[in-house]
């Protein structure tokens, strides 16, 4: 919810928008001219501002240029008609949210309405790094666990370069606050802040969505529209979930990467445009090139500099503390006491592994909080909230067993090279299982691996696989 300002000299409209958004509970303020709407904004600050193109006095662009002024970061919605929409499309250039045409179609523009308040949420709100929990009034990253203090490091050295950013970790382990905060503290701070969730809109869109389309470029494209990339001149644009992206539009963020510039749909010339790319993603990219996914030079383009959040099991020592904030928050958020938590329910935490990270802990503590009636949370309250995510933890599977290894291999190994060391413990594994599936038949196992046999055979020479069984003949 958000307060909403609206700028518009027909009292009808102004009238239908105050009882169309107080029913969707934002808090709306009205004004009937640029001069008025620039008086109420510097007593009171929107999350968001409707502002009609034609007006008395100053015009829309006047005003829109004026509210810029004085906040930079407030999304602002131009309304507009066919007969002006070449003045909405050049404020849209001008760093305007969006705009709309007259008639609205009411679905569509609250939809635009929610992405705005979004946008707005994103770029004003702060997010601190590891303060303590009480005195926390924004989001916050918490955690002082080793890999958690890295985190800090890597954002407070990218944060003022002109890098472009690759954010990559698990669901849950805060991919967008490390954003945000790399965004926070750049250089670009008082620039626009635009997030683009490239699985949320359809491929069919995505396209369109990120780079605009000149009138007539398909049916429907009855004006141009300026796309999010070139909205965000001079800012920052966060690409969430990059590793979905379509292979096809993939060529275009790399050549905006490489050349600086875009190209509208159904447009011929190339559009400068100067923006930082800060990209996330939880999928396994290296996977994705080798399946053809995704783009080998855009991997390289992307990861300039690569901050890997870790996963909550990874660093269990920063639980209590992040237990302490969000029963803060979420006390404050639904205006009840902090009942606190015993410590056998902090030990439970603590010894569950977390397959959803910070997210799921936290959703674990805000039901716990709602159902404790005002008591401490006590290990059944824990237990009930976490429910079939814990049982399903404690049935061991596959994937379970090798993370198990693979923690305890990467506390243990020590060494620059252990990531190459743990390979190639996985790799002789694997091959001395087919070799002892095929009785040592080597072509058998190359060919149950995928492998050429002159690789096999190298890669039996590397690790010293002794064939205990017996080779039988392979001619």
């Amino acid at each position: 919810m958000g307060v909403i300002l609206i700028i518009d000299d027909d009292y009808q409209i102004r009238q239908s928008f105050e009882k169309l958004l107080t029913e969707e509970g934002h808090e709306v303020l009205t004004a009937s001219s640029g001069e008025t709407g620039l008086s109420v904004l510097r007593s009171v600050l929107p999350d968001l501002v409707m502002l009609d193109v034609r007006l008395p006095g100053m015009s829309g662009i006047e005003t829109f240029l004026a509210l810029r002024e004085i906040e930079p970061k407030l999304p602002v919605i131009i309304m507009t008609a066919f007969g002006t929409t070449e003045t909405a499309i050049e404020a849209t250039k001008l760093g305007a949210f969006d705009y709309v045409l007259k008639p609205f179609d009411i679905p569509d523009l609250l939809k635009l309405i929610n992405q705005a308040l979004e946008a707005s949420r994103f770029m004003r709100s702060q997010v601190d790094i590891d303060i303590l929990p009480k005195t926390a009034s924004h989001e916050v990253i918490v955690g002082q666990s080793k890999p958690m203090q890295e985190i800090y490091k890597a954002i407070g050295r990218v944060a003022p370069t002109e890098a472009t950013v690759l954010i990559r970790g698990e669901s849950g382990t805060g991919k967008e606050l490390v954003a945000r905060a790399v965004y926070q503290h750049s250089l670009r701070v008082n620039k626009p802040f635009l997030v683009i969730n490239c699985v949320a809109i359809p491929e069919t869109l995505l396209e369109s969505e990120l780079f605009g389309y000149e009138k007539g470029a398909f049916t429907g494209a009855v004006s141009r529209r300026i796309g999010r990339i070139e909205q965000a001149h001079g800012g920052t644009i966060f690409l969430d979930e990059i590793g979905d992206m379509p292979f096809s539009i993939q060529a275009k963020i790399l050549r905006l990467l490489q050349e600086k510039s875009i190209e509208r749909l159904g447009g011929r010339e190339p559009i400068p445009v100067d923006v930082r790319i800060i990209a996330a993603t939880n999928r396994d990219l290296e996977a994705g090139l080798a399946e053809g996914r995704f783009r080998e030079d855009l991997y390289y383009r992307l990861k300039v500099v690569t901050i890997q959040l870790p996963p909550l099991r990874e660093r269990l020592q920063d639980i209590p503390r992040l237990t302490d904030y969000f029963l803060d928050r979420f006390a404050r958020e639904m205006d009840i006491d902090n009942p606190g938590m015993s410590e056998e329910s902090k030990t439970l935490l603590k010894n569950y592994h977390w397959p959803g990270n910070v997210r799921e802990l936290a959703n674990t503590i805000q039901k716990a909080l709602i159902f404790s009636r005002g008591y401490p949370i006590r290990p059944e309250d824990v237990s009930q909230a976490i429910g079939e995510s814990m049982v399903r933890e404690q049935e061991p599977t596959v994937n379970g067993s090798i993370r198990q290894w693979a923690h305890k291999a990467l506390m243990n190994e020590r060494g620059e090279d252990r990531f190459d060391v743990l390979i190639d413990r996985v790799a002789e594994a694997l091959i001395s299982e087919a070799l002892d599936i095929t009785n040592g038949n080597r072509s058998r196992a190359a060919k149950l691996l995928g492998l050429s046999r002159p690789t096999l055979q190298s890669k039996i020479e590397k690790y010293r696989i002794k064939l205990e069984t017996s080779v039988r003949n392979e001619g």
